[in-house]
């Protein structure tokens, strides 16, 4: 991930509305909601909505399909991992096996965790 793209993704989600918008999405998975359910789930206006909608598309956190007259939003998930991964991949220096501790401290998952890897990833 380019430093760029992981800017983007958080100037995206720095409003509390669209971490909600995001956050409903995601608990939603591959389902995903048209723009109307999203509103009336989060009791904002349409308007406000769709706005956050636009934006959030166009940072890449949300796809989006037509059905018929409406639109259906889902979160998009992968991104969101490979921006997790952006974050944490040299910790510990490019030694991740020392981050173990770290990972346990971790209020997350383990299945949720992007992979032990010392890898690099593309800047």
């Amino acid at each position: 991930m380019k430093q760029q793209t992981a800017t983007q993704i958080f100037e995206s989600l720095s409003s509390g509305i669209r971490l909600d918008i995001y956050r409903l999405l995601v608990k939603r998975g591959l389902e995903g909601m048209v723009s109307g359910q999203i509103a009336s789930a989060l009791d904002l206006p349409p308007n406000n909505t769709s706005f956050h909608l636009k934006a959030m598309t166009q940072a890449g956190l949300l796809s989006v399909e037509q059905e018929g007259r409406f639109q259906r939003y889902r979160a998009n998930i992968p991104l969101m991992l490979d921006l997790i991964a952006y974050l944490t991949e040299e910790c510990c220096a490019g030694h991740p096996e020392q981050c173990v501790s770290l990972r346990a401290a971790s209020l997350c998952s383990e299945s949720a965790l992007p992979p032990l890897s010392s890898t690099p990833q593309e800047n």
